[in-house]
């Protein structure tokens, strides 16, 4: 992927990875909009010059709009980065985590399907673009206190690939983001080993750079949690990771 020449609306770019990343594809030089729900974020974001969008991915209305606003503004638009997503924890012996089961998936996976349903006649029709998805290495080794957060990402990892083979042919590529814990909204404060911001978004933008683009972005961070599987390790991580499961109010362990 030439990241000289993109142009690019992030999805979620708001804050944390989005945000970085926004800025990272400016300094390569594309152009970027960002869409989002934070109306101080994006009067922010419009000072440094990006275009701003607001957008809800939980409301068909509001994706529909802002694709329409978007495209009006940047008809070239090639690239598609939809990062909206909520991280909540649930406990699962309690009837009232429901409601946040609700809101996880309808953010992380319907939201996804929602921006992605809207823009594929706009790439399709131009014969050329890329959507970037956004996992997390959490759709592939579960964290225990977060069980809807893991189910929707790897919906969104099994629909990535999906969609990739149903576009084949077209291209249209489709590139799945896999984060592991970033040093975003303080989860250096819950995590130690989040690895920094600045570094992540280098290493993705290296893999992005690559030819062919890889199918997945997998840093070096998040092997461990993509390959766990195979790799053997899977029941003694998730076994080290269920530990956490004491952050619930409630739990002793």
């Amino acid at each position: 992927m030439d990241l000289s020449n993109r142009t690019v609306l992030i999805v979620g770019g708001t804050s944390g990875i989005g945000r970085e990343l926004a800025h990272r594809f400016a300094s390569a030089g594309s152009t970027v909009a960002v869409g989002g729900r934070s109306q101080e974020a994006l009067s922010k974001l419009a000072g440094e010059g990006f275009g701003t969008f607001d957008i809800d991915v939980t409301d068909s209305t509001s994706v529909a709009s802002a694709r329409d606003a978007v495209l009006a503004r940047y008809p070239e638009l090639d690239t598609v980065v939809t990062m909206s997503g909520v991280m909540l924890p649930e406990d699962l012996r309690h009837p009232a985590h429901f409601e946040v089961a609700e809101t996880t998936i309808d953010t992380n996976l319907l939201g996804t399907i929602r921006v992605i349903d809207a823009f594929t006649p706009h790439l399709v029709q131009r014969g050329t673009g890329t959507f970037i998805t956004v996992t997390s290495g959490i759709a592939f080794l579960p964290f225990p206190p977060m069980p809807s957060y893991a189910a929707s990402k790897a919906a969104v990892h099994a629909y990535s690939e999906a969609l990739r083979a149903q576009l084949d042919g077209t291209g249209v590529g489709v590139v799945e983001l896999v984060p592991p814990a970033v040093a975003t909204a303080s989860q250096e404060m819950v995590n130690p080993h989040a690895l920094p911001l600045d570094d992540f978004a280098t290493e993705v933008m290296h893999l992005l750079s690559e030819s062919p683009t890889p199918h997945e972005i997998l840093v070096k961070g998040v092997l461990m949690h993509r390959w766990a599987e195979r790799d053997g390790t899977y029941d003694d991580l998730v076994a080290q990771r269920s530990q956490a499961l004491a952050m619930l109010p409630g739990r002793e362990g």
